[in-house]
């Protein structure tokens, strides 16, 4: 069934903290709202992203107080009310039900794309050209999810199996889901890229309001009932009383386990040639920086003199401050001024590790 885009709406989730990209991303300035990729801070690229296809006041932004002001300067053409603050991170299953109850609201036949605030994506006429096939597959009730095919065995990432084909007369090829898989080791990651028919989950979904409101009664019913008592205040001056009052009790729990994993219609649109990045860990900079002739980058470092060196990655550096490296090869060094990362870039994902260790000994003047 083709959608009615009158009533399509871009829901930006940005409230994440981004730990693998220390000690750049930081709690005050996590790393959408930092330009690690150009000018643009991710947030203000994700935000340009969608306006050919949505105007401003159908774009809503889920994020958490200590980054919405931020936000608010990064992209002032989006309009107040549609910045939606959780009171506490509880997870992306209450970002979109939260966000869902709201355009129910405001539109009783709104449906919605869900997308992370932190991508990166060179392909935007391809990345149209996806959405909107997916909110015609939307629109005959199912939950979409955007796969992105695998360019390589990565453990980084959750996988979806497809299954059969959908019958309809969608733009674009669309299966049923058969199983989403979590992040697999490294034998298992090569053994799914082998057998086809996997995507990587990349955290993008398209659905309507009232499908996925449904779910999360079935699926989740203490959230449900959480979003009708927050829905029922969201009018009067008892809002932000009802949030801070019913959030923090909320699961811990994230859309894909709590809601995708056993929902009844569930489809995928596998995407090659996105030219996709969750720009998750500092090496995702080598997919979608360009590297010298040596495949070296340096990017915010003034300067960056290179002596056999090769496949390594320098950040920072100051404004006058020179960084030299001899005989380094697949590294990763970033200089923030008060504090330096340096590590083998296939040991970056383990950064996480690090701001765990920071946050258990309470040296948080590192976080």
């Amino acid at each position: 069934m083709a959608s009615d885009f009158s009533h399509a709406y871009a829901v930006i989730m940005a409230g994440g903290g981004g730990t693998r990209l220390w000690p750049l991303s930081r709690k005050d300035k996590p790393k959408q709202l930092l330009p690690l990729i150009g000018q643009e801070t991710l947030f203000q690229s994700t935000v340009a992203r969608l306006r050919e296809l949505f105007p401003p006041d159908r774009i809503l932004v889920v994020t958490v107080e200590e980054q919405a002001l931020e936000m608010k300067l990064q992209a002032p053409e989006l309009p107040e009310e549609n910045y939606l603050i959780e009171p506490a991170p509880r997870g992306t299953a209450s970002v979109v039900g939260l966000a869902a109850m709201v355009l129910q609201k405001r539109d009783p036949q709104a449906s919605m794309a869900i997308l992370p605030s932190d991508h990166f994506i060179r392909n935007v006429d391809l990345f149209h050209y996806l959405l909107k096939a997916a909110f015609d597959v939307a629109a005959d009730k199912y939950l979409v999810t955007l796969g992105i095919t695998p360019t390589m065995p990565s453990t980084a990432y959750g996988y979806i199996q497809q299954g059969t084909a959908l019958n309809g007369e969608y733009k674009y090829p669309v299966y049923t889901v058969q199983s989403f898989r979590e992040k697999p080791n490294e034998e298992t990651a090569q053994q799914l890229l082998r057998m086809g028919g996997h995507s990587w989950n990349s955290g993008m979904f398209i659905w309507r309001a009232d499908a996925i409101l449904g779910e999360i009664d079935r699926q989740m019913p203490a959230l449900g009932k959480a979003l009708q008592e927050i829905g029922a205040a969201w009018e009067s001056s008892k809002r932000i009383e009802a949030l801070k009052n019913i959030w923090p009790g909320l699961k811990n729990e994230t859309v894909d386990y709590g809601i995708m994993e056993k929902a009844d219609k569930v489809a995928v649109l596998p995407a090659g040639g996105l030219g996709w990045s969750d720009v998750g860990s500092w090496s995702s900079l080598f997919e979608v920086l360009l590297p010298d002739m040596n495949g070296n980058i340096a990017t915010s470092a003034a300067q960056h003199l290179a002596l056999e060196t090769n496949n390594t990655l320098i950040y920072g550096g100051g404004s006058d401050r020179l960084v030299v490296t001899i005989g380094v090869d697949d590294m990763v060094i970033v200089d923030t001024g008060d504090a330096i990362l340096i590590c083998k870039t296939d040991q970056a994902q383990k950064v996480k590790d690090v701001v765990e260790h920071l946050k258990k000994h309470r040296q948080e003047k590192y976080l």
